[in-house]
C-alpha cells in the first residue's frame, strides 16, 4: 500500500468500525496524534490506547453523527494531507456544527508516524 492508500483506508471504510480497525493497524506505540489547540480534545497523545481514550471514545459519547467528509487528498513523499469538513450534533446542547479541517499525516515504512489536526475549533466549541 502507498502512504495515500493507508490514509484513505482510515476514512473510506464501509463503516466507522472498519475505519477504526484500519487506523489501529497502522499505528505504533510511538505514533503521535495531535489535536489542535483550542479543540475540545486538544493535546498530543501517543499510541492507540491514548488516542482511543482521549479522542475517539469522546467523539462517540459526546456527538451524534460526528463525521469528517473528506474533500480530497494531497500526497508527497512521507506526508499526506486530507482536507474537508467536520460536522455533527452535540448530544448535550443539541447544536449542530460544520467546520473546515485538514489532517496532516506523516508515515514511515508503512506505519503512521504522526497525525496533526488543523480545524476551526470555535465552531466546535460553540456547538458544545
Amino acid at each position: 500500500m502507498t502512504n495515500l492508500d493507508i490514509v484513505r483506508s482510515t476514512y473510506e471504510g464501509k463503516n466507522s468500525e472498519e475505519n477504526g480497525k484500519n487506523l489501529q493497524r497502522f499505528i505504533t506505540d510511538e505514533t503521535l496524534w495531535t489535536e489542535a489547540a483550542g479543540f475540545p480534545y486538544a493535546g498530543t497523545y501517543q499510541g492507540f490506547a491514548e488516542i482511543e481514550k482521549h479522542v475517539f471514545a469522546r467523539l462517540g459519547s459526546e456527538w451524534i453523527n460526528y463525521n469528517f467528509q473528506v474533500e480530497d487528498y494531497v500526497a508527497a513523499g512521507d506526508k499526506v494531507v486530507a482536507y474537508g469538513t467536520y460536522s455533527g450534533t452535540n448530544k448535550t446542547s443539541g447544536k449542530f456544527f460544520s467546520a473546515r479541517v485538514a489532517h496532516l499525516w506523516q508515515l514511515k515504512d508503512g506505519k503512521i508516524k504522526s497525525f496533526e489536526q488543523f480545524v476551526d475549533s470555535k465552531t466546535v466549541r460553540d456547538a458544545m
